[in-house]
């Protein structure tokens, strides 16, 4: 197999762009894995895969996976280490990335279920951090306003370490919409603020731990006013100390693992 030297290859001017670019990953309803353990999941995960991309030696390095990807893909592309390193998004490349289609498992929201809202967050990290930990305790989906960074950009990705490809997601032009959902299906929503009428995580009733949504907002502004006012519920977490409030990732896994150790 020939192998690309050139960044102007078309192949990997369009891996560039789907790195670089959310509307571009849109429009193309496309996205890149990069690293090994993350293009296995998702492979393993059934996420169709158009291109995988190595170079020599981790195709010898990685060669269960380079076989099994050689299968199912429409290509496999082999580039020098120099291109590759020009591609990757990591400061420490492992030589492999895969283009996959941007076909994720579809919410649907059923009474009965623990699920997750996410208002406007848009730090990368943090929105990796909220998604691996959700689908790590069991939350039966997400579902994210579309202010949200994207979750198919390569550093929401790594957070996630997988966890994008098994849990359900639902987009939605604003969360008001998704509650309306909710409330239809009876599901209750809680929303995690420090408001006048704020009751502690801790002390939500089983029966509504077991059967709820909650939301979670903004790094900096939280949710909105309209967002909190829709919700059934306010709840805080009860802290000891002088901070006045913790990480969004921070606060959402606590919210979280209450939820779910109280209501299963």
């Amino acid at each position: 197999m020939k192998c690309i030297t050139s960044r102007d290859n078309t192949a990997v001017k369009h891996i560039i762009k789907l790195m670089k670019s959310a509307a571009y990953r849109n429009e193309n309803k496309s996205f890149v894995t990069e690293g090994e353990r993350l293009c296995r999941d998702a492979l393993e995960s059934g996420i169709y895969t158009e291109t995988a991309v190595f170079t020599e030696k981790a195709a010898e390095k990685y060669s269960g996976l380079y076989k099994k990807l050689e299968e199912v893909c429409e290509s496999t592309l082999i580039v020098t280490e120099k291109l590759f390193s020009q591609i990757s998004d990591t400061k420490t490349p492992q030589g492999v990335l895969c283009v996959c289609r941007s076909e994720l498992r579809k919410l649907n929201i059923e009474k009965g279920g623990v699920y997750l809202g996410l208002e406007h967050m848009q730090d990368p990290s943090n929105m990796g951090t909220v998604l691996r930990t959700a689908e790590a305790l069991g939350v039966n989906g997400v579902i994210l306003s579309k202010d949200c960074c994207d979750i198919l950009s390569p550093k929401v990705l790594r957070g996630t370490m997988g966890a994008v490809f098994r849990i359900p997601v639902m987009f939605t032009p604003n969360i008001s919409e998704a509650l309306d959902i909710c409330t239809t299906k009876g599901v209750v929503s809680i929303a995690a603020v420090l408001h006048e009428k704020s009751v502690s995580i801790t002390e939500i009733s089983e029966a509504d731990r077991k059967n709820c949504i909650l939301l979670i907002g903004n790094e900096g502004s939280g949710l909105k006013a309209e967002t909190v006012e829709k919700c059934d519920i306010k709840a805080v977490i009860p802290m000891k100390g002088k901070a006045e409030s913790l990480n969004a990732s921070v606060a959402a896994a606590i919210c979280i693992w209450e939820l779910i150790r109280g209501g299963r």
